[in-house]
């Protein structure tokens, strides 16, 4: 007797008809696929045109390594991390082995060729057995989270509307027909392997463990033959169908973030936003901001469709967290929403919003509210965090622009703007006092304009005018002087630079802006820029150079933390206090320096505290994006007054540290609205620096 060759029957027992049943069902299902595809590839099309495409191999590749790691969703969230990289790998390889399955089948086997035989059949078997299960596991954990554990971002609930006024059941159904259908198909896939197992009961069953394991049990039932053949028969086409049927699901469902997440980070812009784009001509000659869903770009659109409803922007936002209307996440879901109303995209499983008509809605006012708009603090915890590289901010302050361009705002923005646009600063103070503050200094800091300078130093308005802040300044100035720094300022030369007026929107008054201060740098002589504000340091060193700046742009904790590695800066004590440091969120978040301050502070001898939310992934202030200019009367707790409670929560502190003035501002008031005077003092590190050095 031959020895039998490993290997298995693909249509076990089926006639001619039954697998031609079969090709039509999967044609049926692949061309609703491809349907669907296409009329969101359409949707793309009809946005403006944005181009992403340099260095598309690398971007690729960056990508595609991004994705295997799991990098992005493991990130500030391990369970989920975990959960989905087992799904991921699990799907993955499953696929992979049904490509082979029609390629041997398909294929090969018409060419006269036989892959899934012996020992490739064999490591076949087991492989896919394997991840098999880790495909099911993942499956179950990811249940054990949206069903038991129940995260607080996984809530589907509003903050900018009553319960009358939304229906989100369609997002829930969808999140469970998508876990339960990918549960149905793998274990109907092992139902499939054990029938057959059990049947035929091939030599090498327990190569295919999870299988024989199956058939095992069901040899205790004692079944006969034919009803063996007919629930194998039957648990296939059962399978089979699921399979088609989620493959026509995925374009019209959350199931397509498999597809569209990839691409979204794949022509994601790592500068945004860092480096905010400029108005087009087009849009000179159309309004300023977006008003119309045309007005997207495609990546924009399809940002809208990456969004996978995880909800971790929506739990890091501040604004939220302040009881404010606005949830990254609902806004992006809106807006998708909207555009697929607008455009006549099908989605299967989608939320229902009262209010709005499609052909007269203005998406800035309307889609999207001017107080959800005006909510955002722009301090990128929603880009961060985002998994799957939405860039939220970029759309806000798009509608932005449109309010701005409508007069839609605050009293007092629109007062601070009016003070920037007239006098070059938000307080209304006459230019010839910004270089005031330097009155009551021992010794003359030099005029970048006129004298030659290693560093000038863009002291940015609250620096400069801020009663509170200005002995910070001169602090500043005493050290550098101390130090031998070599550096002057640009006195009533230096106007707003800008960074938060870009960001509320008014981005001609920011042109205007840069264009005023590029002309003095253009004429000072200096090597280097630092600043104390990392507002005006992220402004300057990623948006400048765009309008001509050419020279580096550093914060002052890098110039002293520089110093501190050359041995050219040394304490003379160090300093027996409980400290905490919270992180800017245009020096931490948005410019990756989170080590300068602490080298700083370490050297110094503190006992440091870390806060939970510290480093790139530190808690706002409140003051970004225009806020410190806004009414925050309505707001329910400040973002200022939840991080002061949050140090306090560490235990006895001497001092909450910070390295921004709008920081010290924000912080100082907190301190005392939120009872909490006697108990913790805000200072400067700067004066932590001249202590240590007296």
């Amino acid at each position: 007797m031959p020895e039998l060759i490993p290997t298995r029957e693909i249509f076990r027992h089926f006639p001619l008809w039954a697998q031609a049943l079969f090709y039509l069902t999967a044609f049926a299902g692949t061309i609703i696929f491809a349907y669907g595809v296409y009329s969101r590839v359409q949707k793309y099309f009809q946005g403006r045109p944005d181009y992403r495409f340099d260095n598309l191999p690398r971007r690729f590749w960056n990508t595609l390594i991004t994705v295997l790691q799991n990098r992005t969703v493991s990130k500030n969230d391990t369970y989920a991390g975990v959960a989905h990289a087992m799904v991921l790998w699990g799907f993955i390889v499953l696929f992979i082995g049904t490509v082979i399955v029609f390629i041997d089948h398909d294929i090969l086997r018409l060419l006269g060729y036989h892959l899934l035989k012996g020992t490739f059949y064999l490591w076949f078997s087991l492989i896919l057995d394997i991840f098999g299960v880790i495909f099911l596991s993942g499956l179950f954990l990811m249940w054990v989270r949206r069903k038991i554990i129940m995260p607080f971002k996984l809530d589907y609930a509003r903050v900018d509307r009553g319960d009358e006024e939304y229906d989100r059941s369609g997002y829930i159904a969808d999140d469970n027909l998508f876990l339960g259908l990918l549960f149905f198909i793998g274990v109907t896939g092992f139902l499939i392997e054990g029938f057959r197992i059990y049947a035929d009961q091939p030599q090498w069953a327990h190569w295919s463990p999870i299988g024989w394991l199956t058939a095992q049990f069901l040899s205790f039932m004692r079944l006969s033959p034919g009803t063996i053949n007919f629930w194998h028969a039957t648990t296939w086409w059962t399978h089979a169908v699921a399979v088609m049927f989620f493959l026509a699901y995925i374009p019209f469902s959350k199931a397509m973030h498999m597809f569209t997440d990839f691409v979204n980070l794949m022509f994601r812009d790592e500068m945004v936003p860092r480096r905010l784009p400029g108005v087009t001509e087009i849009q000179m000659k159309q309004g300023m901001g977006y008003k119309k869903i045309t007005d997207f770009t495609w990546k924009e659109l399809l940002d809208l469709d990456a969004c996978t409803k995880c909800g971790r922007c929506h739990e890091a936002c501040p604004a939220r967290a302040a009881g404010q209307p606005l949830s990254p996440r609902d806004l992006i879901l809106d807006l998708r929403t909207f555009a697929d109303a607008t455009f006549g995209t099908s989605e299967w499983f989608k939320q229902q919003v009262n209010g709005w008509d499609t052909d007269k809605a203005v998406v800035a006012g309307d889609v999207i509210q001017a107080e959800t708009l005006w909510s955002c603090t722009t301090c990128m915890a929603c880009v961060e965090n985002c998994p799957v590289g939405i860039e939220h901010l970029l759309h806000i302050v798009q509608m932005r622009r449109t309010l701005v361009d409508e007069g839609n705002m605050d009293d007092s923005l629109q007062e601070a703007l009016m003070n920037i646009g007239d006098y070059g600063n938000s307080f209304g103070q006459p230019e010839r006092a910004r270089g005031k503050w330097t009155q009551g200094l021992d010794f003359k800091i030099k005029d970048a304009r006129k004298e030659e300078v290693e560093y000038l130093w863009f002291v940015g308005d609250y620096a400069s005018f801020d009663p509170r802040i200005q002995e910070n300044s001169r602090t500043v100035a005493k050290i550098f002087n101390q130090l031998g720094i070599d550096f002057g300022i640009l006195y009533e030369a230096e106007k707003n630079a800008g960074n938060d007026v870009r960001r509320v929107g008014e981005e001609g008054l920011y042109e205007m802006l840069v264009e005023d201060n590029m002309a003095v740098l253009q004429k000072a002589k200096f090597k280097k820029i630092v600043t104390t504000d990392p507002h005006s340091y992220n402004t300057l060193k990623n948006e400048y150079p765009e309008f001509g700046l050419e020279a580096p742009v550093f914060h002052y904790t890098q110039v002293l933390a520089q110093l501190i590695d050359e041995g050219k800066l040394r304490f003379n004590k160090k300093l027996n206090y409980k400290v905490t440091y919270h992180d800017p969120c245009y020096l931490g978040r948005y410019n990756r320096e989170t080590e300068a301050p602490r080298k700083i502070l370490n050297a110094l001898g503190v006992e440091f505290k870390e806060m939970p939310r510290c480093g790139t992934n530190t808690f706002c202030c409140g003051a970004g994006g225009g806020r410190i200019w806004m009414d925050d009367s309505n707001v329910q707790e400040r973002p200022s007054e939840q991080r002061i409670k949050e140090a306090l929560s560490l235990g006895e502190l001497d001092y909450f540290v910070v390295a921004c003035p709008k920081d010290y501002a924000m912080y100082s008031d907190a301190v005392k609205t939120s009872g909490n005077e006697g108990k913790i003092e805000v200072k400067d590190i700067i004066h932590l620096i001249e202590e240590a050095l007296t």
